[in-house]
């Protein structure tokens, strides 16, 4: 059997899966990631925490374990960038970003050096020959945050969950005396915890107060705290009363104005086609003009399009396509790559 580094985080998924590998036969040693440890004003960050329970589960299973600290480089490739983001006016993904240069790079290329013929993580996703695809539980699959992984990285990369649904994870981690099984997912900014995203860029960006206006009448009905904490789709947090709800529909960095509506069918909300940059194949690029699905958001249905070089044109409009983020493209079952929204 082979020499396998898992990911621990603390989380009940990365515990079962390095259960399994140790079932499997597998020489494991347990990894936590030291990837952040700052503590916010009125939040405390959980890694103490989840260090201390990653530790208890590799007793458990009797396995080694160890940390790798990546707080420096967690900070400059994916912090900074998220912060740099925000402050053009777009609204990145962290947790793609991660697993692009923490995870299934950095992690990877330590777990190799120290011997490690593959690591492992508790991503609900498959693979298989190195194709990344799609994991038997729709509710949580994770594909959409992995395709900016390599083919290489993925022949050295194990899912044990890929095949299970959550429920069935909880109940095979019970059935192991997991101390994790019954542990909360975590919520929030995928390296600080409880604390929203609003609460954190204002640790690090001097937000300045600005209009907000309907979009339709001109008129300057509202004032926000910062333009850079509002992204296009979003409903709550306007602070706007009385009537239908409002939609933000757009931004002015440079006036550093939110732009707001009640029509949903307003046409900055909807496209017909979508610019990406830094698009990312997995193995090869799809034919030009192929039948593809697209999942424009976590969680969002997969949809059909067609794409024409860098554009996706989509068989139906699609709302609320936001700058920054990732439409991830399918094949069948398979995650072939994706890109950033232009």
């Amino acid at each position: 059997m082979s020499n396998v580094y898992v990911g621990m985080s603390g989380g009940v998924d990365s515990s079962l899966t390095a259960a399994l590998l140790v079932e499997a036969g597998h020489k494991v040693t347990g990894v936590y990631m030291k990837n952040w440890t700052q503590d916010l004003p009125g939040m405390r960050c959980p890694w103490a925490d989840d260090l201390a329970d990653a530790k208890r589960v590799a007793v458990h299973l009797g396995i080694d374990f160890t940390v790798f600290d990546f707080e420096k480089e967690y900070k400059q490739n994916v912090v900074d960038y998220m912060i740099s983001e925000y402050t053009e006016g777009r609204t990145p993904n962290p947790d793609i970003m991660c697993n692009q240069e923490i995870k299934f790079k950095l992690f990877l290329e330590t777990a190799l050096a120290a011997g490690a013929e593959y690591v492992a993580t508790g991503h609900y996703a498959c693979t298989e020959s190195g194709k990344l695809l799609l994991a038997e539980d729709d509710n949580k699959d994770q594909t959409y945050f992995l395709y900016r992984v390599t083919k290489q990285a993925l022949d050295k990369t194990l899912f044990p969950l890929g095949n299970y649904t959550k429920p069935q994870v909880r109940e095979m981690a019970e059935a192991r005396g997991l101390i994790t099984a019954a542990k909360k997912d975590s919520v929030g900014i995928c390296f600080v915890g409880q604390i929203g995203m609003r609460e954190f860029l204002s640790q690090y960006i001097t937000a300045t107060p600005g209009d907000v206006i309907d979009k339709q009448s001109g008129n300057v009905i509202g004032r926000h705290d910062g333009a850079i904490f509002y992204t296009l789709g979003q409903r709550h947090g306007l602070a706007i009363g009385g009537g239908l709800p409002y939609y933000v529909v757009g931004k002015d960095m440079q006036r550093n104005i939110v732009y707001v509506s009640r029509n949903l069918q307003d046409e900055t909300m909807w496209r017909e086609s979508v610019d990406l940059q830094s698009i990312h194949w997995i193995n090869q690029p799809v034919d030009e003009q192929a039948d593809i699905m697209v999942r424009v958001r976590h969680r969002a249905p997969l949809v059909p399009a067609k794409l024409y070089g860098n554009t996706v044109r989509f068989n139906e409009a699609q709302r609320a396509l936001t700058p920054g983020q990732s439409a991830v493209l399918y094949v069948g079952n398979e995650c072939v790559g994706g890109g950033i929204v232009a």
